[in-house]
């Protein structure tokens, strides 16, 4: 069966760093393009940052660019992403994404692209 295994997350003060991770599972992780997306209470689920299949193409979101950094891990099949200079707004809970492609340099922040999804884990900043 195909998953995504999250970890990382939990409540940080304001300025800090974190780091998740998101661990495939019954998949061929070097054919799929992974992305982050986040959700805030009352919002939709909206794009954080995405990476292709060879990692050498990476896309953020205006609003974490230089502050988060995506990669992965193809040894460990793993993406994570690191989160610096952590913000009240980035309050909301994480889900890594995966999508199947031919094509080894393609990223993409659209959300109804991607088909498997990790359970999601909060990230909380607090003053």
């Amino acid at each position: 069966q195909e998953q995504l295994v999250q970890s990382g997350g939990g409540t940080v003060q304001i300025g800090a760093s974190l780091g998740l991770s998101c661990d495939g599972s019954g998949l061929t992780f070097h054919e799929y393009a992974l992305a982050w997306f986040r959700q805030a209470p009352g919002d939709g689920r909206v794009f954080v940052a995405a990476i292709s299949r060879s990692g050498d193409n990476t896309y953020y979101a205006d609003s974490v660019k230089g502050r988060f950094t995506v990669s992965r891990d193809a040894a460990k099949m793993s993406v994570t992403l690191q989160m610096n200079s952590l913000k009240p707004e980035d309050t909301a809970v994480y889900y890594c994404a995966a999508r199947q492609t031919p094509y080894s340099f393609v990223t993409s922040n659209i959300r109804d692209h991607y088909n498997i999804w990790g359970r999601g884990t909060q990230v909380t900043v607090s003053s």
